[in-house]
């Protein structure tokens, strides 16, 4: 994993519901854990665009509802600001599923837009992706 070129705020914390962006079958995830978060005693986990979360499916496919999987996210709706001045928010949540050892996505594409620091730090959903912004 690479480190990030923006200074990435962390709003996303536990219980959060994010909506799965590419075509695994989920729709609907919560947030269970943060991979790699060392944080304050009893601080509840918080997580960025481009990290690696635990999440378990709450809305989709009978096939995938119910199970739990790793996740990178892609979108947040609290602004972060990029190293050259601009600040870019979402207008939601958005995490897409991936393999939990290698961290190469599970879905074959993506429709909607990824943040480009998700693409810098996993290349791999940046091929998947069909609009990088």
């Amino acid at each position: 994993m690479k480190g990030l070129t923006a200074k990435m705020t962390k709003p996303i914390q536990l219980k959060s519901r994010l909506n799965c962006a590419d075509n695994t079958g989920a729709k609907e995830l919560e947030l269970i854990s943060v991979k790699g978060y060392k944080g304050r005693l009893r601080r509840l986990p918080k997580a960025g665009i481009g990290d690696v979360v635990i999440c378990s499916v709450k809305k989709g496919k009978e096939k995938v509802r119910g199970t739990v999987v790793y996740a990178v996210i892609v979108r947040q709706k609290k602004e972060y600001r990029r190293a050259d001045g601009t600040r870019v928010k979402f207008m939601d949540n958005a995490a897409i599923l991936v393999n939990p050892k290698t961290f190469e996505p599970q879905g074959t594409e993506v429709r909607t837009v990824v943040a480009k620091e998700a693409v810098e730090r996993f290349s791999p959903i940046g091929k998947i992706s069909s609009i990088v912004l």
